[in-house]
């Protein structure tokens, strides 16, 4: 443990951004799972608006940084391009 007053702080700081990163992360991640079980299943509306979900998700995480915006990018770029194949 510190000893150091700004030490102690930022330790503090550390531990809430840490929680709040991964709850972020967590949700981002069953967005996602979300989103493959309705493409899964065939179902084009409910995969659509899924999308839509996950997409505003991304870009939330991304705008907090705990995702890269380039990583977002990706991310969103792929499913995307799964959405279209079950689509056409």
């Amino acid at each position: 443990m510190a000893n150091i007053k700004s030490a102690i702080k930022r330790l503090k700081q550390s531990v809430k951004r840490n929680q709040r990163n991964r709850r972020i992360k967590s949700h981002v991640k069953s967005a996602i799972k979300d989103f493959h079980l309705y493409l899964a299943e065939q179902d084009e509306s409910k995969a659509r608006a899924a999308y839509a979900r996950v997409s505003k998700i991304i870009d939330q995480a991304v705008s907090r940084g705990v995702l890269h915006k380039n990583n977002g990018s990706r991310k969103k770029s792929r499913l995307a391009r799964k959405l279209k194949q079950i689509a056409g």
